[in-house]
């Protein structure tokens, strides 16, 4: 109820008094509303917990059946995954080549995609192995947790490694891929390691990118400077300055936990596209001649 305003010169007060039968109605009001709110904010981090791999990898579906276009020195890989899905990527060989170019690709399309940029590291002289990962391409299965995604690319690298050298060996990481070839390299033994727009980790990226999302519902962590550390081979960073998805100075935060790494930032350059870069081009051919292979 209103009780009786309160004058003072020329201003009038009015207060407003709830009686205690009103007190408690509000005060359930604002427990329930709480309570759907807090209950909202559940479903969502239920949603986003459970269902992440559809916000982190784009995959490009093949059918098994599916006949690449890329010319007669392509051959198909299948790889044996530790619980028997087949995962499956394509060599890109050359004459004579130097050594194998192992390369893990970004979180989008598929080799029948990533195929197209072969011809420029044939040109250099290697080989080109692509890998697809789990649910990409003609590779079974879908990604559920990051262990998992460490193990097939470990498999694949093992595979490959049968008909390659490590010392004749070359790991490559784009975007998505970048952690993982930091891994492999790091509890392998490969020739180097080149890095094209790699991410300091995801908890790191997505807090740039998303600064309210809870970092602890993130089941990917991908800790890319944690493996840099444990990083012996000669290692090659390439970011775009313009790259608008991974912030440019992650990879100079990674370059701090292996201080012996060559970051080289590209003009002019965004995300995607490195590997057309021209200036990329001279940059990794200087590298790889110093390789010695």
């Amino acid at each position: 109820m209103y009780n009786e305003p309160r004058t003072s010169g020329n201003h009038c007060t009015r207060y407003i008094v709830l009686n205690p039968k009103m007190q408690s109605r509000l005060k359930k009001l604002m427990i329930w509303l709480t309570g759907i709110i807090l209950g909202i904010i559940l479903l969502i981090g239920i949603g986003l917990y459970f269902g992440q791999e559809k916000l982190i990898f784009f995959p490009h579906k093949l059918s098994k059946d599916y006949v690449f276009q890329f010319g007669p020195h392509t051959e198909e890989i299948t790889i044996d995954a530790e619980d028997g899905a087949q995962l499956h990527g394509l060599l890109f060989k050359t004459p004579e080549p130097k050594g194998l170019i192992f390369f893990l690709h970004g979180n989008g399309s598929s080799v029948a995609h990533w195929g197209e940029i072969a011809p420029i590291y044939n040109k250099l002289g290697y080989d080109l192995f692509l890998f697809d990962y789990r649910g990409y391409g003609k590779s079974e299965g879908e990604i559920s947790n990051q262990n998992q995604f460490f193990a097939d690319a470990q498999k694949a690298y093992e595979k490959l490694t049968l008909r390659y050298p490590e010392d004749k060996t070359i790991v490559f990481g784009n975007s998505l891929g970048t952690c993982v070839a930091t891994k492999i390299t790091a509890e392998n033994s490969p020739k180097a390691l080149v890095l094209q727009a790699p991410y300091y980790s995801l908890t790191d990226l997505v807090g740039k990118l998303h600064p309210y999302a809870p970092p602890f519902l993130l089941k990917y962590k991908f800790t890319t400077h944690a493996y840099m550390e444990q990083v012996k081979a000669p290692t090659l960073i390439f970011h775009g300055r313009e790259d608008q998805l991974i912030y440019p100075a992650s990879s100079q935060k990674l370059g701090k936990h292996n201080p012996e790494a060559k970051i080289i930032l590209l003009d002019h350059q965004g995300h995607n596209g490195i590997n057309y870069n021209e200036q990329y081009f001279r940059e990794l051919n200087v590298f790889l001649s110093s390789l010695s292979l």
